[in-house]
């Protein structure tokens, strides 16, 4: 049964895939209902106010921000052309040097050279951010402005900056009118020493909405300009922005202890466990996210080339539970009576991760929202996990206990999940085969 339930599952997946792929290759893009509805007058008035640069009738258009914002310092309208050299010339005054040097440094995916970049751009007035919200965006007081009015319905427009770790930046211009919202997304990436723009296109956002964790979340399908004429498909887009300012401790805390984890291919933040009751936790998941920490090279233990088998290994116990009681601290009996262990030649039987355990390929990105210092020296960290594909910034929410070593090290001690109730990690996490599922799938081991 199970083994017919992921083959029908795989078999649609692989069909609509492999009807795209045949498409494209002929030169074809899907179109999709929601598409065919947007090629009408929805995508026409999109067209029509991205070839204005969301410039309407200036006068009676609500301006987010100050008067010395970029947004009402350019002037009259230009023709599109000339605009769009106009806004590459600026953004050229503003980061051509900081690339340079990046680039030449190294140092284009660092931390630290993002926030400069952001700092950059909100020097010279306009409302930045990072694409992982890493970082406090700046002119946060004319971001809440405008999409507190835009909830209300008033009509205005606003410009924010979302820099990659990439060498690039996008441009998205957002027009409010009557409770709806239209983007104009533009992509700048330097490449061949200059800033380049390579990509624009315009929407109306399918959804949106300014979340109370100070989130401006939307989505929609866009089309580049340049094939609005012939309607082909457009790109699915989901866009998360965080305009409220998150405490600084929060976000040091979750770079160093909950993005590492994060939520792919493991049940750590899904399930409630703690040092005294592990429950459902898949100590074999952990080996996996673990491994690559303490040995400091990839996982060697790969799945079988061949699909149909599965792959099974046997690894030495002091290798496993090395592993294991780096980031965990449970016995070995305890962790040998979770697990399959072999005493008789002292080995962890190990099956890796087969193609029908892949996941969803999105994951929600965490949030330390909170954090408590407990009497024992431990630390409780509250976590939201924000998922911009589901357009939520609680699709999971949790609380980890976690104990700082010596040397820069750490244990998680327990997990506890807040929300939802049940079902934590259903839209992206698969669990890993029990060992009759795996024999129900593969078969019994030659």
């Amino acid at each position: 049964m199970l083994l017919e339930k992921i083959n029908r599952k795989n078999q649609s997946s692989c069909m609509a895939l492999c009807t795209l792929l045949a498409l494209t290759l002929c030169g074809c893009t899907v179109s999709t209902k929601t598409e065919s509805d947007l090629a009408g007058q929805a995508v026409k008035d999109i067209a029509q106010k991205s070839s204005q640069g969301y410039q309407e009738e200036v006068g009676e258009t609500r301006e987010a921000g100050s008067p010395e914002s970029p947004e009402e310092v350019r002037g009259p309208e230009v023709p599109e052309e000339a605009a769009s050299s106009a806004r590459l010339e600026e953004f050229e005054e503003i980061c051509q040097d900081f690339y340079e040097k990046a680039a030449k440094e190294g140092t284009l995916a660092e931390l630290s050279a993002i926030q400069e970049l952001v700092n950059r751009f909100g020097e010279a007035g306009y409302a930045a951010v990072d694409s992982k919200n890493q970082v406090d965006m700046t002119q946060t007081d004319q971001a809440v402005s405008f999409c507190q009015n835009a909830e209300a319905g008033e009509k205005g427009r606003f410009t924010i900056l979302q820099v990659d770790d990439a060498g690039g930046f996008v441009q998205y211009v957002l027009q409010a009118e009557e409770g709806e919202l239209y983007v104009d997304q533009t992509y700048f990436r330097y490449e061949g020493e200059s800033l380049r723009e390579k990509a624009s296109y315009g929407y109306q956002a399918e959804e949106w909405q300014y979340t109370p964790d100070g989130y401006l979340m939307f989505s929609g399908q866009g089309f580049s300009r340049e094939k609005y004429a012939l309607m082909l498909g457009g790109e699915e887009e989901h866009v998360a922005l965080r305009i409220v300012p998150l405490d600084e401790k929060c976000r040091e805390l979750n770079r160093e202890y909950i993005l590492p984890a994060g939520y792919g291919r493991n049940n750590l933040f899904l399930v409630d466990w703690s040092e005294e009751a592990f429950g459902d936790l898949n100590f074999y998941d952990l080996f996996d996210l673990f491994y690559p920490m303490v040995k400091g090279q990839p996982l060697p233990y790969e799945m079988a080339e061949n699909l149909e088998k599965g792959a099974v290994y046997r690894i030495p116990r002091q290798e496993f539970e090395e592993v294991i009681q780096t980031y965990i601290s449970v016995d070995s009996r305890t962790l040998q009576s979770k697990t399959d262990y072999n005493p008789q030649d002292g080995t962890y039987t190990y099956r890796p991760r087969g193609f029908y355990e892949t996941e969803y390929p999105e994951y929600p990105e965490p949030e330390v929202i909170e954090y408590r210092e407990n009497e024992d020296g431990t630390l409780t960290l509250t976590v939201q996990a924000v998922f911009p594909c589901e357009g939520d910034t609680r699709a999971l929410g949790h609380q980890v206990v976690i104990r700082l070593l010596e040397h820069g090290g750490v244990q998680y001690v327990s997990n506890q999940v807040l929300f939802p109730e049940e079902h934590a990690g259903e839209a992206w996490h698969t669990p890993r085969f029990t060992e009759e599922e795996w024999k129900e799938v593969y078969g019994e081991e030659e």
